[in-house]
């Protein structure tokens, strides 16, 4: 009984159904996640402001008195503000602030049902929203077919949860957190230490050293040759965290592929004027799409893909 039940729950449907609700839950914290760090950049600068001491030893001078002003106003108006986090205030239009009902939130069902318009204002709401829950839906159903009904499948679909949420994000904001980066690169060494995610420990290791000097080198060249810079130190982590994942022998193809897709999409943008100003595309969610690639579909196919 109990491993009937188990070969259900771990079966690509259910696994589907199960990332429908989890992508909703990421909506959340694609939306809220990078304006919490925000308030937290912003005490950060307040403590600045307000470390006489500091900045004697950085400018050689007394702080002026307007910057300690302005670091007592600063968290004067953080203190002030509403409690905001993963879990608080509960989802309500950013238009009209009317609360969403939880039948509205129902994923896929929820938007549909609504005809993408807020209930109460009629106020657009964003395909994006249910295209994350499809997509990772359908990654999650991807992990019960390629790794069958084991803990294993679990476990890749946590990953696969972490890649879209950070691929989001990045779009977004050109950021990949240290908050989801790191745990996710120590999350695959512990794994493959304990023989979970089928990588040797070693592959593993070297896999995030080399993922992470690959891009690291590129970032310097191209700031030694241009005088700019052409990445975050997000992709360095990112890289090194699918290298942790899936190990060393992923590297080539994940990056082959993502400079691939990323050169033709940013190609796409440029001539059809969808281009952010600045004239760049994030390069964080083709990393991460080049890693899912390998992680379903196996190093060897991709490589064959690739000519390789």
């Amino acid at each position: 009984m109990a491993d009937s039940l188990w070969a259900w729950f771990a079966s690509p449907w259910a696994l589907g159904l199960i990332g429908l609700v989890v992508g909703s839950f990421l909506n959340v914290v694609v939306y809220r996640l990078p304006r919490m760090m925000a308030r937290g950049d912003w005490g950060e600068v307040a403590g600045y402001l307000g470390d006489g001491e500091g900045w004697r030893q950085t400018f050689g001078a007394d702080a002026p008195k307007e910057a300690g002003a302005l670091a007592q106003r600063i968290e004067g108006q953080l203190a002030a503000l509403a409690r905001f986090n993963l879990a608080f205030p509960g989802s309500a239009c950013p238009h009209c602030n009317r609360a969403i009902a939880w039948h509205e939130n129902v994923p896929l069902l929820g938007w549909l049902r609504l005809k993408g318009r807020c209930a109460g204002c009629a106020a657009p709401i964003s395909v994006r929203y249910p295209l994350v829950e499809l997509l990772t839906g359908v990654l999650f159903a991807l992990a019960g077919w390629r790794f069958g009904a084991t803990p294993t499948a679990l476990l890749w679909c946590g990953v696969l949860a972490v890649l879209v949420t950070l691929s989001a994000i990045d779009w977004d904001t050109t950021l990949l957190p240290d908050v989801l980066n790191q745990p996710l690169l120590w999350a695959g060494l512990v794994a493959a230490a304990l023989g979970w995610s089928g990588v040797p420990l070693a592959s593993a290791l070297w896999g995030a050293v080399a993922g992470f000097l690959a891009l690291w080198s590129v970032y310097w060249l191209f700031k030694l040759v241009t005088g700019k810079e052409g990445m975050g130190a997000g992709d360095f982590k990112l890289l090194a965290a699918l290298g942790a994942w899936l190990g060393w022998p992923a590297l080539l193809p994940i990056i082959l592929a993502s400079s691939i897709v990323g050169t033709v999409v940013g190609l796409g943008l440029k001539f059809s004027g969808g281009l952010r100003e600045g004239g760049y595309v994030p390069f964080g969610p083709f990393l991460a799409g080049g890693g899912i690639a390998v992680m379903l579909l196996g190093t060897g196919r991709v490589n064959a893909w690739l000519g390789l």
